[in-house]
């Protein structure tokens, strides 16, 4: 059992679904952007939608996205720090089919023109899942060491990836794969044990058909 599920994350309320699991949603967007966020857009779904102002879910993810713990003191006020930063960002309720009732999507834009579409649900006790990245079905907790590859769907590349982790001393002992059509993009997702350098986002990001490579930390 997670220490979570036992006595709840450290946080600024009022609630462990609709603040700590929201800020960390907004976090862990951030992290997979992997720089300063200049545009957000934030649709939220179900539980979300309805108490999102009187929860301070809103106030959550922002302070998230702007890489906020959940504990932070300044995420009563992180829209209007968001504000000052001239971050142009938008807080929309919505519907999002078959979701988690505590769900947002999130869209991102950093400030090179990267961008990011994430979608994540606070699952309780200020515990998260990442459902999509891009578009792609993902499985992603946030509670372990992540390796999240972006690449093309080719043969062989689940084992030119998972060899040069062997080779660099990652032991695997989570992975799932999805991709949006035969031969188009597809993702992987790695969970792995023990401690990992970002040095290996490198390493992997070199390899052929390979896009990108993110190392995620918990959060």
């Amino acid at each position: 059992m997670n220490v979570f599920d036992i006595i709840g994350p450290v946080m600024i309320g009022p609630s462990s679904s609709h603040t700590a699991g929201a800020a960390r949603i907004g976090r862990m967007a951030r992290h997979l952007l992997g720089e300063p966020v200049v545009k957000a857009h934030v649709l939220l779904a179900g539980s979300f939608a309805s108490t999102y102002r009187g929860h301070g879910t809103d106030r959550a993810i922002m302070a998230g996205i702007m890489n906020m713990k959940p504990d932070d003191k300044r995420i009563r006020n992180s829209l209007e720090i968001a504000r000052e930063k001239g971050i142009d960002f938008a807080m929309e309720p919505g519907e999002i089919e078959n979701c988690h009732p505590n769900t947002a999507r999130i869209s991102l834009v950093g400030e090179t023109g990267k961008k990011l579409v994430m979608q994540a649900s606070s699952v309780g006790g200020g515990n998260i899942m990442i459902t999509e990245i891009n578009g792609l079905r993902v499985d992603i907790s946030g509670q372990y060491l992540t390796l999240v590859v972006v690449h093309k769907d080719v043969p062989g590349m689940i084992a030119i990836v998972t060899t040069a982790m062997a080779e660099n001393g990652m032991n695997i002992f989570n992975f799932t794969l999805s991709r949006d059509k035969k031969g188009g993009t597809a993702v992987m997702t790695i969970e792995v044990d023990g401690e990992v350098g970002e040095s290996i986002n490198g390493i992997i990001s070199k390899l052929p058909n390979v896009s990108s490579s993110t190392l995620i930390k918990p959060l």
